[in-house]
């Protein structure tokens, strides 16, 4: 035991003082660099940046323009002899003067080539939504009832290989008229893809979910909304898609037969006038109409996620 002597009353005080100094805790250069170090580590780190592929960029902006590059040549090639079939540079040129003013109107059978493409998806559009309305919800009913499905089957096949111009003349016995005419047939060729393809869809839903309904005692609206169509969804987009490339072929060759105006009408005026080189860009201007109207509904189908 050790024993303190202190000589005075300043000398208790000042070892006292010396006691209370000696509790205090003491920053040490090792802990507050440890104490920076958690501090800076805390912060969350901003991933890295993925590289750009430039390489994948170019090859998909040059493979489409080194195809129609392509074409163009082999165009050029079959036509620097001359003869009555337009050169690349020919037709070009006709087709920068018929763009330069594609809505003219001089009366009901000289129309600019916008007009004609307007009137034709005008009629694509009230016959494919018309296809739509009717084929989709029969598709559900022949897909959830076997006894719809026995009886409708064997039509569908009778009918569905039928050509489009079949049904041309039934449509103006009932109409009377071009337009409801080329309506009809555009209907009548679009609806068997999205009665196909949707029937399909539901005949595939998983038994499971439908148990699953049957337990939880779901109404059949429920069980349509909550679970057919969202598993039904990506059928249904594909029969769409199809029906839509159907309806813009059907409407060119209706139109050749029916006359007004529309974009198959203004084929066969131009034929009729001798003018090869409207025909070729008619051609490309269906072909890109065409294209658009496909990929924006693949653009529509990949938006939605069915995992």
């Amino acid at each position: 035991m050790v024993s303190a002597v202190f000589h005075s009353p300043s000398d208790a005080s000042d070892a006292l003082r010396a006691d209370k100094a000696s509790d205090k805790p003491t920053s040490h250069p090792m802990n507050s660099a440890a104490v920076s170090a958690g501090t800076t580590c805390a912060k969350p780190s901003t991933p890295p940046k993925a590289p750009i592929d430039w390489a994948g960029l170019a090859l998909s902006a040059l493979a489409p323009l080194a195809g129609i590059a392509l074409l163009v040549g082999i165009w050029a090639l079959l036509t620097m002899k001359g003869g009555n079939f337009p050169t690349p540079l020919a037709t070009w040129h006709e087709a920068v003067k018929l763009f330069s003013d594609p809505f003219y109107s001089n009366g009901p059978n000289d129309q600019g080539i916008g007009w004609n493409i307007l009137f034709s998806l005008k009629r694509v559009a009230m016959g494919f939504g018309l296809a739509a309305v009717v084929g989709i919800p029969m598709g559900f009913l022949i897909g959830r009832s076997k006894i719809i499905s026995a009886m409708l089957n064997p039509l569908i096949s009778l009918l569905r290989p039928v050509s489009p111009l079949a049904w041309l003349p039934i449509g103006l016995l009932v109409f009377k008229s071009a337009d409801p005419a080329a309506i009809w047939t555009i209907f009548i060729c679009s609806i068997w893809p999205m009665i196909i393809n949707t029937a399909v869809g539901v005949q595939r839903v998983p038994e499971d979910y439908l148990n699953v309904a049957k337990v939880l005692n779901l109404s059949e609206w429920k069980i349509v909304t909550k679970i057919l169509f969202p598993s039904v969804l990506p059928y249904m987009l594909t029969g769409v898609r199809l029906s839509v490339g159907t309806a813009w072929l059907v409407i060119v060759a209706t139109e050749m037969l029916t006359g007004g105006v529309g974009i198959g009408f203004w084929v066969w005026d131009e034929w009729n006038n001798l003018n090869v080189h409207h025909i070729l860009i008619a051609i490309f201007v269906i072909g890109i109409v065409g294209l658009l109207l496909e990929q924006a509904l693949v653009s529509i189908a990949k938006r939605f996620s069915f995992e």
